[in-house]
Formats: structure tokens, sequence, C-alpha cells
């Protein structure tokens, strides 16, 4: 197996989970900051448990399946799953759909608790808003880990790359206690969706049994051509100025 796999699923796995960490954080801190430290950590917790026995009980079902059904399957829902980040990301490149800002996003979290504030429930609820977005996010990056490395036996590979992103994540929301709004969140996105759905173009290809040349190293092609054809769309797509007035 080449390094350019082994980078390639490492570096996807890092970039996907560091997005979805980040917006994972963002709801936590709004909760921590609303409702107090102990229902945004307990919630998480207990998202990160249960996202755990997910994985537990995912992990031995791979084993049964077989390989080129298993590339065939984790191609078309990465090819999906890639094209659903990178049809965002193009739309908000071209202006069309406002960029995602983890500010307003941490501003709504933290107004709608505080509308809370007077309700006996309001612990438990804010611990629940936690619980839901730690798990939801959580529930992508295992879809991301699984979809990027099962195919080739790279598991171990995504799966370190998803830890240190989430490792980086909340080891920043601990030193600054701020939503990550500096984060050119749609770049990262714009990345991911071009590689997650170079990887299904790749798996997809695999599991039909096509032979691509230059093997490995046609992955980072597709990203490549996929990169192009994402660029072109986003100016494409981009609004034209009007032409001025003659005077």
């Amino acid at each position: 197996m080449s390094s350019a796999t082994i980078g390639s699923a490492l570096g996807a796995a890092f970039l996907a989970s560091f997005v979805e960490a980040v917006e994972a954080l963002t709801i936590v801190l709004a909760v921590g900051l609303s409702r107090g430290w102990r229902p945004a950590l307990s919630g998480a917790g207990l998202a990160l448990l249960a996202l755990a026995a997910l994985v537990a009980l995912l992990g031995p079902l791979l084993g049964l399946i077989p390989i080129g059904l298993l590339q065939y399957a984790v191609g078309v829902l990465l090819i999906l799953f890639g094209l659903r980040w990178l049809r965002k990301a193009i739309l908000r490149a071209a202006g069309l759909i406002p960029l995602h800002d983890e500010e307003r996003a941490f501003a709504h979290e933290t107004q709608s608790l505080a509308q809370q504030a007077a309700d006996k429930r309001a612990d438990f609820l804010g611990g629940l808003v936690a619980f839901k977005g730690v798990l939801l996010e959580g529930v992508e990056v295992v879809f991301i880990v699984i979809a990027v490395g099962a195919g080739r036996g790279l598991i171990g590979a995504a799966s370190i790359g998803a830890a240190a992103a989430c490792a980086l994540v909340a080891a920043l929301g601990l030193i600054i206690h701020r939503p990550l709004a500096r984060v050119p969140e749609n770049a990262l996105k714009f990345v991911v969706g071009t590689m997650l759905t170079a990887f299904g173009l790749f798996w997809t290809g695999e599991g039909l049994g096509a032979p691509w040349p230059g093997g490995d190293w046609a992955i980072l092609a597709l990203a490549l051509l996929m990169a192009l054809f994402a660029l072109a769309m986003s100016a494409l797509l981009r609004p034209q100025q009007p032409a001025p007035a003659a005077s």
C-alpha cells in the first residue's frame, strides 16, 4: 500500500473530523457558558459513550462483508457524502448561500439556552443540547472514519487522523473558551468534499473491479480533477456584477 493512500486517508479523516469537532465544540461551549459546565460536559460525555458503543457494534460487522461489496457500498456512500459537502462549499464560494458563521451559531445557541433559564428543567435541556450536538457530529466522524478506511484496511490511519483532529479542537476549546470562528470552514469543506468524492470514485471503481491507472495514486488525480471542477462551478455560478448604467 502506497504512502499516498495512507496519507490521503489520514488527511481526509483529519480535516473532515476537524470541521465536525468545531461544530460540536460550538454547541458545548454555548451550553457551558450559558447553563454551566456540569450539564455541558455530562451531555458531551454521554454522547461519547454512545459513540464508543456504536463503534464497538459496527467494527466486527465490517469483517463479515466481502471486500468487493464493501468497497462498492462505501464508495457510493462516500460520493454522496462528499458531493453534499462540495455542493455547499461551491454555493458558498459562489456567494449563493451565506458562509457558515460559528460566532453566529454560538450566539444563537446561547440566546436559545438563555431563554430557557426560567425553566426548572433548564440544566437538563442544556445537557440534552450538548448530548445531541456531540452525538450528531460524532456520528458523522464515525461514518467518515469507516468510509475512508474500510475500503483498503485503513481504519487505523483514518482513526488516528480523526482522533488527532478532535483532540486538537478540544485543546483549543479549553484554552480559548470561544468558538473557533477564524477557522476557514468553507475552505476546509471544499477540500474535504473533493477528497471524499475522490475516495468514493476510487472505492466504487475498485468494488466493480475496474483497474485504475497508477494504482492508489489515482486518488490524488481524482481529487485534483474534482477540485478543478468545483472551482470552475464556483466561478460559473458566481453572480455577475451588473454593468454600470450609461450616462
